[in-house]
């Protein structure tokens, strides 16, 4: 599975192309340097990185993502959960659980998105 961790600066800099795409990367260089006081070259280095990494693509200078961000999210929490827990969702929700306790109403959001799983694939 590819690297779906991003630090600080770079989840602030994919958030900017998220918000703001399609955008084309002369843009996204003038946005950077406003928002995140960056170079073009910053720009253009954690660009490429990131699109290197199949988060986003920049073609004939339009930058558009190849995730949005709720499947990036998706993909970066089923990483965690393979990582830290062996692949156990059992396991991360009992960890979790033991420090933060679930609202009635957490409780049931879960229910019914367990509930409507099955129902999804008919």
């Amino acid at each position: 599975m590819e690297e779906m961790r991003l630090g600080v600066v770079e989840a602030r800099f994919a958030d900017l192309i998220w918000e703001n795409e399609p955008i084309s990367s002369g843009e996204l260089v003038h946005l950077c340097a406003q928002e995140l006081q960056w170079k073009k070259s910053t720009t253009y280095t954690v660009l490429k990185k990131l699109c290197d990494r199949g988060i986003f693509k920049n073609e004939n200078s339009m930058v558009t993502s190849c995730l949005t961000k709720g499947e990036f999210h998706a993909r970066q929490s089923e990483q965690f959960v393979e990582e830290t827990f062996s692949g156990s969702l059992p396991a991360f929700i009992a960890a979790f659980t033991k420090r933060k306790k679930l609202s009635n109403k957490d409780v049931e959001e879960i229910r019914r998105k367990i509930d409507s799983f099955g129902e999804e694939e008919v």
